[in-house]
C-alpha cells in the first residue's frame, strides 16, 4: 500500500472465500436443484471454481455440464428458484469461517474502520449466514449481488458504500479473494487486497492486481494499521 496516501477509513469484505468458505452449502444446494432435474450430483471440486460470480452466472454454468444452451435458456429461472430454496433450508450448515476473520474484523473495528459486507450472494442468502456465524454485528452496511442493478466486478455496490459512508475511496479499501472485488475496487478507486486461500475462479491470487495479498483478516487489519500511521 502506497506512502503519502490518504489514512484508510472504512473497509469493503467480500463473503464467500473471504470471510466463510461456503463451497460445502454450496454442494447441498446445488445438488439439490440438480436432483429436481434427474442430474447427478457434482463435487465441490467442480462447484468451486463457478463460485464468484453470481447466482444466476453460477446456476447457468451448473446446468451447463449437462445442458444445451437451449435447455439452459428454458429451465434457469426455476432452476434458480429451486437453488435458492434448497440453499434457504441449509443456508451456513455447513460453511465454515476461515482463520482468524473474527479476530480480524475486530482489529478492524478497533482501528476505528467503518466496515461493508458486499457480495455476489443473494442478500436474502447473505444475511442469515452472516447472522449464523456471529458476523453481523461487525458490519454498518451489507450488499449482496442482488441489492443493485449491477453486481462486482462493476464498481456500483462500492461506490454506494463510499457515498453512505462518506469517504472518498481513496480512503476505502476493498478486501477479497477474487479478480472481480480487485476489478471492482480499482474502478471504483479503492485500494484492495487479496486474500490466497479463497476461489477466485480457480486461477491463482497471483494473477489479481491487488495492492497486496494477505494472509488472514488480521494480517490486513496489521497493514492497514501500519499504512495510517505512516500516512497520518
Amino acid at each position: 500500500m502506497k506512502h503519502g496516501a490518504d489514512t484508510i477509513r472504512a473497509a469493503i469484505i467480500d463473503l464467500d472465500g473471504t470471510m466463510l468458505h461456503t463451497v460445502p452449502d454450496f454442494e447441498l444446494a446445488l445438488n439439490g436443484m440438480r436432483a429436481e432435474y434427474g442430474l447427478a450430483p457434482i463435487t465441490q471440486q467442480i462447484i468451486e471454481p463457478m463460485v464468484g460470480k453470481g447466482s444466476k452466472k453460477l446456476i447457468r454454468d451448473v446446468l451447463a455440464l449437462d445442458f444445451d444452451a437451449a435447455r439452459i435458456d428454458a429451465v434457469a429461472d426455476a432452476a434458480l428458484d429451486a437453488y435458492h430454496r434448497h440453499y434457504q433450508a441449509i443456508v451456513g450448515e455447513r460453511a465454515v469461517l476461515y482463520p482468524h476473520v473474527i479476530e480480524g474484523l475486530q482489529a478492524l473495528k478497533d482501528l476505528g474502520l467503518r466496515l461493508a459486507c458486499v457480495t455476489n450472494k443473494p442478500v436474502a442468502l447473505t444475511q442469515p449466514l452472516l447472522a449464523k456465524k456471529g458476523l453481523t454485528s461487525f458490519f454498518d452496511l451489507v450488499y449482496g449481488g442482488d441489492s443493485f442493478p449491477r453486481q462486482k466486478p462493476d464498481p456500483m455496490p462500492l461506490l454506494q458504500v463510499c457515498r453512505e459512508f462518506d469517504l472518498a475511496p481513496a480512503r476505502v479499501v476493498a478486501i477479497g479473494d477474487s479478480s472481480n472485488d480487485a476489478e471492482a475496487a480499482r474502478a471504483a478507486g479503492c485500494f484492495v487486497l487479496s486474500v490466497p486461500y479463497g476461489y477466485n475462479h480457480g486461477k491463482p491470487v497471483q494473477s489479481i492486481n491487488s495492492d497486496g495479498i494477505v494472509g488472514s483478516l488480521l494480517e490486513a487489519a496489521e497493514l492497514i494499521s501500519a499504512h495510517n500511521k505512516a500516512n497520518s
